[in-house]
Protein backbone atom coordinates (compact mmCIF):
# COMPACT_ATOMS: atom_id res chain seq x y z
CA UNK A 1 0.00 0.00 0.00
CA UNK A 2 2.65 2.24 1.24
CA UNK A 3 4.69 1.56 -2.38
CA UNK A 4 1.39 2.03 -4.53
CA UNK A 5 0.28 5.37 -2.79
CA UNK A 6 4.09 6.93 -3.97
CA UNK A 7 4.16 5.34 -6.79
CA UNK A 8 7.11 3.59 -6.28
CA UNK A 9 8.56 0.16 -7.37
CA UNK A 10 10.25 -2.23 -4.05
CA UNK A 11 13.85 -1.76 -3.82
CA UNK A 12 16.01 -4.59 -4.53
CA UNK A 13 14.86 -7.33 -1.96
CA UNK A 14 11.60 -5.97 -1.09
CA UNK A 15 10.68 -3.30 1.78
CA UNK A 16 11.52 -5.08 5.14
CA UNK A 17 9.10 -4.46 8.15
CA UNK A 18 11.33 -2.54 10.08
CA UNK A 19 13.70 -0.88 7.44
CA UNK A 20 13.57 3.25 7.42
CA UNK A 21 10.90 4.63 5.52
CA UNK A 22 11.98 8.39 5.36
CA UNK A 23 15.58 9.94 6.16
CA UNK A 24 18.81 9.16 5.11
CA UNK A 25 18.84 5.00 5.70
CA UNK A 26 16.10 4.89 3.42
CA UNK A 27 15.85 2.95 0.14
CA UNK A 28 12.77 4.83 -1.02
CA UNK A 29 14.28 8.07 -1.11
CA UNK A 30 11.01 9.54 0.20
CA UNK A 31 9.88 13.06 1.50
CA UNK A 32 6.79 14.68 3.08
CA UNK A 33 4.37 14.85 -0.03
CA UNK A 34 5.05 11.10 -0.64
CA UNK A 35 4.16 11.07 3.59
CA UNK A 36 0.86 13.49 2.52
CA UNK A 37 0.09 10.39 0.15
CA UNK A 38 0.73 7.62 2.35
CA UNK A 39 -1.42 9.46 4.98
CA UNK A 40 -4.21 10.28 2.72
CA UNK A 41 -4.52 6.64 1.60
CA UNK A 42 -4.52 5.12 5.35
CA UNK A 43 -7.32 7.40 5.87
CA UNK A 44 -9.23 6.56 2.43
CA UNK A 45 -8.56 2.94 2.93
CA UNK A 46 -8.79 2.69 6.87
CA UNK A 47 -10.33 5.46 7.72
CA UNK A 48 -7.82 6.57 10.13
CA UNK A 49 -6.93 10.17 10.38
CA UNK A 50 -3.34 11.24 11.54
CA UNK A 51 -3.69 15.05 11.78
CA UNK A 52 -0.65 15.28 14.03
CA UNK A 53 2.65 15.41 12.50
CA UNK A 54 4.62 13.97 15.16
CA UNK A 55 2.17 11.15 14.82
CA UNK A 56 2.39 10.58 11.49
CA UNK A 57 6.07 10.71 11.75
CA UNK A 58 5.96 8.05 13.98
CA UNK A 59 3.53 5.82 12.11
CA UNK A 60 5.59 6.42 9.07
CA UNK A 61 8.74 5.42 10.60
CA UNK A 62 8.80 1.70 9.06
CA UNK A 63 6.48 -0.73 7.67
CA UNK A 64 6.14 -2.63 11.22
CA UNK A 65 5.44 1.29 13.10
CA UNK A 66 2.53 1.41 10.68
CA UNK A 67 1.08 -1.65 11.43
CA UNK A 68 1.14 -0.52 15.31
CA UNK A 69 -0.04 2.50 14.35
CA UNK A 70 -3.42 1.06 12.63
CA UNK A 71 -3.90 -1.58 15.01
CA UNK A 72 -4.09 1.02 18.06
CA UNK A 73 -6.44 2.82 15.95
CA UNK A 74 -8.64 0.45 15.22
CA UNK A 75 -9.06 -0.23 19.30
CA UNK A 76 -9.97 3.42 20.08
Amino acid sequence: MVLEAVEKDAPPGGLGDDEPLFGPEARLDLDSLDALQVSMTIQQRFGVRMPDSKETRRALTSIAHLADHLVEAGKA
